[in-house]
């Protein structure tokens, strides 16, 4: 298991509402048993850097808005979200080296608590036949490689990408490098939209960093509770 030395739990419940007060109830009731909260680009559309603070709180934060511009707009983004002090912040690998080092410099010059860059490689909603029809030939697999190795020439710390990527990812990357890992689903929970998934257990056994888990955890009749069964099955 490769879990971050500065954070001991490797979950991040991943938030993924609009709504400010049922962003805060999933955060009070996750948060005694996950490593932080991650917040996406429809929560931070809707709600912008103060309703972030408020659910996030003093948690790690993952802010997930996957920038993907020119570089200097990046650099700017990156710049904007710094006063926030998150703890992982992702751009999309696809939009090239140049876009990837703007934002490292970026995050590299904010004050404050170290902003870790992931790239995006490969989303686990997209399987061969949709990267085939944007025109990315090959399997996902060797896609994320590609993009993974391009992340690291750039500066950033990591990635993320399927659990189904993660044995490749960190023997090509070696042991530092980040491995976040979406599309986590324990065993009996339905895939919903995610066509590429697996266990958290067997996530972090292949050398996955952190896993971003939402709906096995949101979506459950008792948040707290999936919660923290995740946390103790992982501790077992």
């Amino acid at each position: 298991m490769m879990t971050s030395p500065s954070i001991s739990n490797p979950v991040f419940v991943a938030i993924d509402t609009a709504d400010p007060a049922k962003a805060r109830a999933l955060a009070i009731a996750a948060g005694p048993h996950v490593g932080g909260i991650k917040l996406g680009l429809e929560f931070f559309c809707r709600m912008g850097p103060e309703g972030v603070r408020q659910v996030a709180g003093s948690r790690p934060l993952f802010l997930d808005l996957k920038l993907h511009d020119i570089p200097n707009t990046v650099a700017g983004g990156i710049r904007s979200v710094a006063n926030l002090e998150p703890y992982l912040v992702t751009v999309h690998a696809a939009g090239g080296k140049a876009m990837m080092r703007a934002a490292a410099d970026a995050a590299a010059e904010a004050g404050g608590r170290r902003i870790r860059l992931l790239g995006v490689t490969v989303l686990t909603s997209l399987d061969e036949s949709d990267l085939h029809s944007v025109g990315q030939q090959g399997p996902a697999a060797a896609q994320a490689q590609r993009l993974a190795a391009l992340a690291q020439e750039s500066g950033l710390d990591g990635v993320v990408c399927s659990p189904h990527e993660v044995t490749l990812l960190r023997r090509q990357c070696g042991p530092d490098f980040i491995l976040v890992v979406p599309g986590i689903r324990p065993v009996g929970v339905a895939k919903g939209d995610q066509k590429r998934v697996m266990s958290p257990g067997e996530a972090m056994l292949a050398g996955a960093t952190h896993l971003v888990i939402g709906r096995p955890i949101t979506a459950a009749p008792n948040p707290e509770r999936a919660a923290r069964d995740i946390a103790e099955s992982l501790a077992a």
